[in-house]
């Protein structure tokens, strides 16, 4: 079935951010790959193309394109080129750490931050995340201690995407002075810099994405100024459950992609494919299964233009969001296993895309919240 979500001007983006893969990423993504890091060059070029910020008002040098359905097509196009590493870095910087800083930064952080993330020549990362605490922020014990004009940050952070090729992080840091799980109004966020004293640890060696360079990074009495907190004291985790819904939609529109993606490369293999005599699609078993997976990446498709639409229109919330992207995770991860093994012995190499979407599509169901978490978030809206 033909969807109805995009419109003209879409389409014209998408022509422009297939270009921008066609020759700025598939030349290299290999490379990258192996080196576990892409180049600072993607950043910059990618903002001079006009793919990063695209919510951004002009004032602040950006589009000001509030659609979610152009980020879409940025994410559907990294995916359906198996480029999902990238997608995954431009997520971070686009639906993470910004909404951040327009919903809630003064005006003196936005001027200072916005031109640079939309440029590429400032590159972010979300640092909520702890050695003991993931999916539970309340557990972050990361602390910021106030010394005048400025903040003393403490602490540790891991899994950070982005982190080493990165300029700057997000922090979420416990500012109540307490040591045990926090309440809701223990944290805040702050805008860092990494030359300003934290530091970065080792490459993290991942099970896929390995061109998103993912490290640990360590706080220790990072001087902050008072100027770089985002919006109020106190408020942080209020401020991330205020915009987790467009970070969860993100990893939807991702989740989606894939399986749509991986679901066309095994119809072509499997058309192509000769086993005892006869393609691989002639099984009644192949057959079986492309048509389910079909029906699920249609599902899927319909499910989360839904959302995108819902987004658009303000109406958006949290168990909805916890709801497709739930949907969408688990798609994409039984979608690749599915496609994967009807590649047979092909499937298992990481030349073929069908390997590096299984890998990748893995995390779908941990990043942002674990899928547990997401059923609770949804559990806990219908029991009232």
């Amino acid at each position: 079935m033909r969807r109805q979500l995009f419109e003209e001007d879409h389409e014209m983006f998408r022509e422009m951010a297939a270009e921008f893969n066609v020759r700025a990423v598939a030349p290299h993504y290999a490379q990258w790959d192996r080196d576990h890091m892409m180049p600072r060059e993607l950043w910059t070029a990618a903002g001079e193309q006009g793919l990063l910020g695209l919510a951004v008002p002009e004032e602040f040098g950006g589009l000001g394109m509030t659609d979610y359905r152009f980020r879409a097509v940025l994410d559907e196009e990294f995916a359906k080129s198996n480029h999902l590493a990238v997608g995954l870095a431009f997520h971070l910087h686009d639906d993470m750490v910004l909404p951040h800083l327009l919903a809630y930064g003064s005006e003196d952080l936005k001027q200072r931050w916005l031109p640079g993330m939309v440029s590429g020549e400032t590159v972010t990362s979300v640092a909520w995340t702890e050695p003991g605490a993931g999916s539970d922020l309340r557990g972050v014990r990361t602390k910021a201690v106030r010394d005048g004009d400025d903040w003393l940050i403490t602490g540790q952070k891991t899994f950070i995407g982005n982190g080493i090729s990165g300029d700057a992080a997000l922090v979420l840091a416990r500012t109540d002075g307490g040591s045990g799980r926090g309440g809701a109004e223990s944290f805040s966020l702050f805008m860092v810099r990494k030359g300003e004293g934290y530091t970065t640890g080792n490459q993290l060696d991942k099970m896929g994405l390995k061109a998103s360079d993912t490290p640990e990074l360590f706080f220790d009495n990072v001087r902050v100024p008072h100027a770089d907190l985002v919006g109020e004291e106190g408020q942080g985790l209020r401020y991330c459950a205020g915009q987790l819904p467009q970070g969860r939609l993100g990893i939807a529109v991702a989740g989606s992609a894939v399986a749509r993606a991986v679901y066309e490369a095994t119809v072509r293999y499997t058309k192509d494919r000769n086993a005892f005599g006869e393609r691989i699609i002639d099984f009644q078993n192949s057959r079986f299964e492309l048509a389910d997976i079909l029906t699920e990446v249609e599902v899927t498709e319909s499910y989360v233009d839904r959302a995108i639409t819902a987004f658009n229109a303000g109406e958006l919330d949290a168990s909805s969001a916890a709801r497709v992207k739930l949907w969408a995770s688990e798609r994409a991860k039984s979608v690749t296993d599915r496609c994967l093994q009807l590649h047979g012995g092909y499937g298992y190499i990481m030349e073929y895309p069908v390997a590096q979407a299984f890998l990748a599509a893995r995390l779908l169901t941990i990043f942002g919240g674990t899928n547990e978490i997401m059923r609770d978030v949804v559990g806990r809206g219908i029991a009232g």
